[in-house]
């Protein structure tokens, strides 16, 4: 990967968080705060290697802490300190967190039936939904871009706030969120030409 940056560009990249613990696959885990699995860890420091030769300004992270420990390995690296920005966390499910799917359709029928037919729309109880999401993640990208004109930072969140950044950069309706794949630790770079984004690279994950 050809670090350098034309004079102007501002680099964000974004990585997920490694795969969790085994308790949270199958589950709403949004806010849940849940950590690493070993594969997980590993995922986690195959990206840090990837990310080894980057000259890095900043390392953010969601506060939650699969992707603070998703972040760890990276900072440990490069030396640097870790800033958590809240903006940056998973939509927030509400009365769903930590149910599995099969408890959310017995629970709440009305919610799960919504939630199947339009992802993008339905508002979860007591949480939040997805353009509400959307609306706190680009404006927290935007100041980020702001604060690092001409550098390159680092993201560590979710799923959920590196299919929004990107769909930003692409012009993506939400109806078309879910085309984009995040695997675990996937690495993704959008470069900035003032307003103007481009994707370099996207889904770039390690095992």
């Amino acid at each position: 990967m050809d670090w350098r940056l034309a004079k102007g560009v501002t680099r964000m990249v974004l990585v997920r968080h490694g795969q969790p613990v085994a308790e949270a696959r199958g589950r709403c885990y949004g806010r849940l705060d849940v950590g690493l699995s070993s594969s997980g860890r590993l995922q986690a420091e195959h990206a840090a290697r990837f990310l080894a030769e980057a000259p890095l300004s900043r390392v953010y992270a969601s506060p939650l802490r699969r992707a603070v420990e998703s972040a760890a390995p990276l900072v440990q690296l490069k030396g640097m300190e870790l800033d958590t920005e809240a903006a940056f966390q998973e939509l927030d499910f509400g009365l769903l967190e930590g149910l599995t799917y099969e408890e959310v359709e017995k629970r709440y029928p009305e919610v799960f039936v919504e939630w199947m037919a339009h992802p993008t729309r339905v508002r979860f109880p007591e949480g939040e939904s997805y353009p509400e999401m959307r609306e706190r993640v680009l404006s927290a990208g935007r100041a980020l871009r702001t604060r690092h004109v001409g550098e390159t930072f680092v993201l560590v969140s979710h799923g959920g706030v590196n299919r929004t950044l990107l769909a930003e950069a692409l012009g993506l309706p939400d109806a078309h969120l879910f085309r984009l794949e995040q695997g675990y630790s996937a690495v993704n770079i959008i470069d900035f030409h003032g307003e103007e984004p481009v994707v370099k690279l996207m889904n770039m994950t390690f095992g």
